[in-house]
């Protein structure tokens, strides 16, 4: 299985209706729930653990672009950074890389807020994009 390959229950969840043409997010409800998060869930309970957390997307790279790679996130809380908790689902990329645009642009701190919520199924990782608007 590669790593844009993931069982339907650790897929994310996002939909592009959510978001206004220019990618700005309808309302301030409009979440996101990242894919991949399943071999994270050590990395997830602890982070939960700590101070209120926030997502980081870096940059992407030239390479990157090229070859269509995922978007990794990691959480930054308490002045550490996590590894790799998930990716955004395939097709939403460009909506998460706006935002974060968008948040240098007004001048803010560019990591996402989010929010580390347990399922039956584990941690889950939802950024909470209507809250960048």
């Amino acid at each position: 299985m590669s790593e844009t390959d993931y069982p339907r229950t650790d897929a994310g969840a996002g939909s592009l209706r959510d978001y206004r043409y220019d990618l700005v997010p309808a309302n301030r409800r409009v979440t996101m729930t990242l894919a991949g998060s399943d071999p994270a869930q050590e990395e997830i309970a602890r982070i939960a653990t700590l101070g209120e957390p926030r997502a980081f997307v870096g940059k992407r790279t030239i390479e990157e672009e090229r070859t269509d790679a995922p978007v990794a996130v990691r959480i930054f809380s308490d002045r550490s950074m996590s590894g790799v908790v998930g990716y955004v689902p395939r097709g939403l990329e460009s909506v998460v890389l706006e935002a974060v645009a968008r948040l240098e642009r007004s001048g803010e701190d560019s990591r996402l807020p989010v929010k580390l919520t347990r399922t039956r199924r584990g941690w889950r990782v939802v950024l909470l994009l209507g809250l960048t608007r």
